[in-house]
């Protein structure tokens, strides 16, 4: 594992940046579906239970399904995240900050992503079910120019992680079931940081030999889910659903690369080529009351309310093996402040029956940002409110097997950030830090774009 230092962006492991901040497609650090036929509703679906998948949102809806399924989906991601007008500084007086150099425009993201799913259920006996799900509940890769302007602050992120489910489901009898899930979540992030050494003694000057730490990290941690459904008449259903936080410690190395005409300062300050390096994140619970309501034999309607507990990523500290000089100061440690907060996500949805073979669903969703205000809007992850548009179909090729279709268009409201390397400071010297200590701002422009397919099987 290796994770990296100088300054704010590192977050990006598992929650604690929900860095996945190329913008994958939820708020917070959430990649924002795991199944198709939830994805058609904007997923406001988690009471349906209609297949495989309610293992990730609601593990009691195994006991709503018959035999043996299986249900595979892949989602095609599409984000486009630009960023405009950005300056950035060195640290100084106010007012007589020297400017970095460097594009002041650019992409952090166009990349198409792939994304698969996989669940299995099955039906022990009337009151006993058994399922497993393997699904990507965060995911991002996000890259600055390395002559941006911002480049002190993060240049690159990536973070995909991996969730193995394991669940079981009880019926109590025929109007409450309960589910209950382990949960064993892979994390694993990469990272590339600047360093302005020449700041440093005998570096030429700011800008004249910058450096940049390269981190890799993965990690395994461990919680638990548990849901309950209640079907209050034979044509409306209730639920909830809790997944518990995930704490991941990251232990492993920061990696230094410096001009090859300057290494000897850096290294004799405390920047090694190669030092250890750890940080502890934790990825938030979460609460969801979801419903689902038949007005007809052909129309379905759909509601979802999710709380997220993002305010558990208020401070992010990553502590190197090796104490720093920083621009007069001594430090082994880089501090991030977001100071997020809790948010709910609102999703309505329908689906009507066409013809016996064909269904089409459809739903909106409104996905609160945990960024309280611009200065807390990270530069790696200019997170901000959206609004989810989707619309799908299924199709029953036959009495075992079945294929879903979706297309979501998220849009972001446009932000900005003002970022600085202040590790939570009012200025450049109110926190030993590691840190550049630059500061800056940048607007950014975001939407993004799911395609997504499941395939469906009964045995």
């Amino acid at each position: 594992m290796k994770l990296k230092q100088l300054s704010l962006s590192v977050m990006l492991l598992g929650s604690a940046a929900s860095l996945f901040s190329a913008q994958a497609v939820a708020s917070g650090y959430h990649f924002g579906t795991q199944s198709v036929s939830a994805q058609a509703t904007a997923n406001a679906s988690a009471a349906e239970a209609a297949d495989a998948s309610t293992i990730f949102y609601n593990a009691a809806g195994m006991s709503k399904l018959s035999g043996t399924q299986v249900s595979g989906a892949l989602n095609l991601v599409a984000p486009s995240v630009k960023y405009r007008n950005a300056q950035g500084f060195y640290p100084g007086a106010p007012g007589a900050q020297q400017a970095i150099q460097g594009r002041d425009s650019g992409k952090l993201t166009d990349d198409l992503v792939a994304v698969p799913h996989l669940y299995l259920t099955h039906k022990i006996d009337e009151r006993f079910a058994v399922g497993v799900g393997v699904y990507v509940p965060y995911a991002s890769e996000t890259e600055y120019q390395r002559d941006s302007v911002l480049r002190y602050n993060v240049n690159q992120t990536g973070l995909k992680t991996l969730d193995v489910n394991p669940a079981l489901s009880i019926k109590l009898n025929e109007q409450h079931a309960f589910g209950v899930g382990l949960l064993a979540q892979y994390a694993k992030a990469t990272l590339r940081q600047f360093a302005n050494f020449g700041a440093f003694p005998g570096g030429g000057g700011n800008g004249a030999n910058d450096g940049y730490a390269e981190v890799e990290g993965d990690d395994w941690g461990f919680g638990f889910t548990a849901g309950w459904l209640w079907d209050v008449s034979d044509r409306s259903r209730v639920g909830l659903s809790y997944r518990s936080k995930v704490k991941h410690t990251l232990d492993g190395t920061a990696k230094w690369s410096k001009s090859a005409a300057y290494s000897t300062t850096p290294n004799a300050l405390g920047y090694k080529d190669n030092e250890g390096a750890k940080v502890d994140v934790v990825t938030p619970e979460s609460l969801s009351l979801h419903g689902m309501h038949r007005l007809d034999p052909r129309w379905n309607l759909f509601g979802d309310v999710t709380w997220t507990r993002h305010s558990r990523f208020d401070r992010v500290q990553i502590e190197y093996e090796n104490t720093k000089v920083v621009n007069g100061s001594t430090s082994n440690k880089t501090i991030l402040v977001p100071d997020w907060k809790d948010t709910y996500k609102v999703s309505l949805g329908a689906s009507y029956q066409v013809t016996d073979p064909l269904q089409l669903r459809f739903g909106v969703a409104y996905d609160q940002s945990p960024v309280p205000d611009d200065a807390h809007r990270l530069s790696t992850l200019p997170d901000n409110d959206r609004i989810w548009l989707s619309l799908g179909g299924k199709y029953e090729l036959s009495k075992q097997s079945s294929v879903n279709l979706a297309y979501s268009y998220i849009h972001i409201k446009d932000a900005k950030a003002n970022v600085n390397g202040y590790c939570g400071g009012a200025n450049a010297a109110a926190v030993a830090c590691v840190s550049s200590k630059t500061n800056g701002s940048a607007e950014y422009r975001s939407h993004a774009q799911i395609v997504g397919v499941q395939y469906n099987h009964s045995f």
